[in-house]
């Protein structure tokens, strides 16, 4: 069964481009309507119940955000269009959004289309987006991150994560209160996230909090003592870079 999609972006140009790229998925894409401004995309919405929005960040004077309050149910998967800054981006993958990067690039998209091919729901979207909102607004030491996991996404306070620990193609996230989640993402793609908010990889298998790291034993192999008292192994390749951070805590 085909995607429902509507195109919401207040550049023709825009809308053209993304109607180029849905048209080489058109056994996947199904565009029932393209939109250039925020009341004729609620009204559209509202009407239409679309699978999929493609929303530009910023509509006129307006934003996709205002639209997202607006529309009656958040029952549909929505891929952020925008040329906001890096800053702005590590918002959308704290949240665990999709989002397009203009001007938008075909690999890019491919990536967006096999993820939406693999998505089971929609029925996280709320959090999804009330965790990006929080994070445009919030410091760096106030994030939140929100983690996919096989039955719910589950939102974080940064500050709560201990350390990450790659388990194959899945990763374990110790937290505060005792609990360990399981993401489907690679520990590879939480550091990306979390590298520049105090995290650093000690090992192929783990990256830690630096701000939970409460004792660094120098025994062979050393370890990292976290703050739930467990013993994280820290790779020579990694031991010196790790040090370095620490004594610039």
């Amino acid at each position: 069964m085909k995607i429902n999609t509507l195109i919401i972006d207040d550049e023709q140009h825009c809308i053209d481009a993304l109607l180029k790229l849905t048209n080489k998925y058109s056994h996947v894409f199904n565009v029932v309507k393209t939109c250039t401004n925020v009341a004729n995309a609620v009204e559209a919405t509202n009407i239409l119940n679309p699978d999929l929005v493609f929303l530009d960040v910023e509509i006129n004077n307006q934003t996709g955000f205002e639209y997202l309050q607006q529309v009656k149910h958040l029952n549909f998967t929505v891929v952020f269009t925008t040329a906001y800054s890096k800053y702005a981006v590590k918002a959308f993958k704290f949240a665990a959004l999709h989002y397009l990067l203009k001007p938008i690039c075909l690999d890019d998209f491919d990536e967006v289309v096999s993820r939406l091919e693999s998505q089971n729901s929609t029925d996280d979207i709320n959090k999804k987006i009330d965790t990006l909102l929080y994070n445009l607004k919030e410091d760096a030491a106030k994030k939140r991150i929100s983690v996919n996991t096989a039955n719910e996404c589950v939102v974080l306070d940064v500050s709560s994560v201990i350390y990450c620990e790659a388990k194959v193609n899945y990763t374990d996230i110790y937290i505060e209160n005792g609990k360990k989640i399981t993401s489907s993402k690679t520990l590879k793609r939480f550091e990306e996230m979390l590298k520049e908010s105090g995290f650093y990889r000690v090992s192929q298998s783990c990256l830690v909090n630096l701000s939970h790291v409460k004792k660094y034993t120098k025994t062979k192999p050393p370890y990292a003592v976290m703050s739930n008292a467990e013993k994280v192994k820290v790779s020579l390749s990694s031991k010196e870079g790790f040090l370095k951070k620490l004594i610039n805590l």
